[in-house]
């Protein structure tokens, strides 16, 4: 990316989800787990959205979990994303139980399947902001 100015929109990290962002800086997955009912959670948040505790610590997830829902845009919503098209739009269930909405990188459209096993993936966007994707897990790491 060194050179390109970033086109797209980006997230602005708030007092709430800043951790995560950090996390997805030092290429890591972080959840937010409730010290009460034990849940962990995403998007990040103030409140449990499971017991309404206010007791929210930050985990590091194992960054892993499969397509749970998927579907490949070829129609682009936004100016900036239409050098993309087509792409994986995703939810990822993590194999801590959370799940996210998400792009599938590094595989073409036509191979992504429900249930296929992914790991995150990390792309560095601008020095202050990296995305989180997610990309097919290969190898004896599948099972």
């Amino acid at each position: 990316m060194a050179g390109e100015e970033y086109r797209k929109p980006l997230p602005q990290p708030s007092e709430t989800s800043r951790p995560f962002w950090q996390g997805t800086q030092a290429r890591e997955l972080r959840l937010q787990q409730c010290r009460d009912c034990g849940k962990r959670i995403f998007y990040p948040r103030a409140i449990c959205p499971f017991c309404l505790s206010e007791h929210l610590d930050w985990v590091v997830a194992t960054g892993k979990g499969k397509v749970y829902s998927y579907t490949v845009v070829r129609r682009a919503m936004h100016p900036a994303f239409q050098e993309d098209v087509p792409y994986v739009l995703a939810i990822v269930e993590l194999d801590e139980g959370p799940r996210l909405t998400t792009n599938i990188v590094g595989v073409g459209p036509e191979d992504v399947r429900v249930d296929m096993p992914v790991q995150a993936a990390y792309d560095d966007v601008t020095p202050d902001i990296t995305l989180l994707n997610f990309e097919p897990l290969l190898g004896p790491e599948m099972n």
